[in-house]
């Protein structure tokens, strides 16, 4: 049951400013998410539907929706800055 991962406009420009180390490690990560959407280590943010994994000192919040089998990145950054 595998599930499509998209990334919202705001997310893939996130990405694209990244060094290619750090992008080649988040893209590795953002496609392990269309096996499993909820791999150990994730964590369901307070407040709201959203999920996140962490990546190195990025982190990636994200949002599922079983009943489409879809996964939507919502947000890429580093971890002082992804929260606000």
């Amino acid at each position: 049951m595998n599930y499509r991962v998209l990334l919202q406009r705001s997310a893939q420009k996130a990405l694209e400013s990244l060094a290619r180390e750090a992008r080649e490690c988040l893209f590795s990560a953002i496609a392990t998410l269309s096996v499993n959407p909820r791999p150990p280590g994730c964590k369901k943010l307070m407040q709201s539907d959203y999920w996140r994994i962490r990546v190195g000192d990025y982190r990636v919040v994200y949002e599922i929706d079983d009943s489409k089998q879809l996964v939507v990145i919502l947000h890429v950054g580093h971890r002082r800055d992804i929260y606000r």
